[in-house]
């Protein structure tokens, strides 16, 4: 995707961009949670070295596992368009239509605490690895259902699978959806050539996600749910925290303009005030 808006962008050939395919420890450590193996720095660590060592120009990520604080040597460059933010169930055809009692592959924070919220009897297990391994299990009765995001879904052009729930009743996690495009912060070439494919308002909502989780010092443990979303020149900031067994929330949404850096840290400032024990303990912010 990123080398077709390249070739788009610049009347570049094919040919004219190397992808190089490098596989993270997240990619090979599918029996643990993230949380306990060193978090979303699994995704990142070795595409970063390989762009620090200059063994490749710009790295490709999908920005919901990225890591809030990342090295002053990288930027993020560019953002294409959002896709669905949506997660879709798969097992039911609701959240609703759910055996009592029914058991749940996940290995995301969020998606288990918004889904006990809702669900209190489910029982949560943990699912790890990529698409099909994790329809495999599945199939296999590790579990009843399992939740996914539809962007990946589609971008893998598999988006009949599951039910889309909607942003009402699952808010997605930061930064779901979108494809960032990471360079070193040093070359200013590469970081002009990356500009020309920025999809702008897809970029403010990332930054606005992002410093909310910036300000409440959120890691791969923190079950917080969040949406930026853009209409003329107003950006409205949705988010929740939530304690890890679901029984506890706060939600909040403040609007303002698109490039306000305040707004993030008044949404997550909001949220800590209001947060019961429970959920505020698991922010350091």
């Amino acid at each position: 995707m990123v080398r077709d808006a390249l070739v788009a962008a610049h009347g570049w050939g094919v040919d004219d961009i190397e992808i190089v395919t490098v596989r993270t420890t997240g990619d090979r450590v599918q029996d643990r949670a993230l949380a306990e193996i060193g978090g979303k720095a699994l995704w990142t660590k070795e595409l970063d070295r390989a762009l620090l060592d200059h063994e490749i120009d710009c790295a490709v990520h999908s920005m919901k596992d990225v890591e809030t604080v990342r090295p002053d040597s990288i930027a993020i460059a560019a953002v294409l368009p959002r896709a669905d933010v949506r997660d879709r169930l798969i097992g039911a055809e609701s959240i609703d239509a759910l055996r009592e009692g029914a058991v749940l592959g996940t290995s995301s924070p969020r998606r288990a605490a918004q889904m006990k919220r809702l669900r209190p009897d489910l029982e949560i297990v943990l699912f790890r690895g990529n698409i099909d391994t994790r329809l495999t299990k599945l199939a296999a009765g590790e579990a009843d259902a399992t939740l996914l995001a539809a962007a990946g879904l589609e971008r893998l052009e598999r988006p009949d699978i599951g039910t889309a729930i909607a942003i009402e009743e699952l808010l997605p996690a930061p930064a779901q959806g979108i494809v960032g495009i990471e360079a070193r912060a040093s070359d200013a070439d590469v970081m002009a050539l990356l500009a020309a494919i920025d999809d702008v308002r897809t970029h403010a909502c990332l930054r606005a996600e992002r410093g909310l989780l910036a300000t409440l010092r959120a890691d791969c443990h923190s079950p917080v749910g969040a949406l930026a979303t853009i209409e003329g020149a107003i950006l409205t900031l949705s988010a929740e925290l939530l304690s890890e067994d679901g029984a506890h929330h706060v939600h909040a949404q403040q609007a303002g303009a698109p490039d306000d850096p305040e707004l993030p840290r008044a949404v997550a400032f909001d949220l800590l005030d209001r947060a019961p024990e429970p959920v505020r303990r698991l922010f350091a912010a």
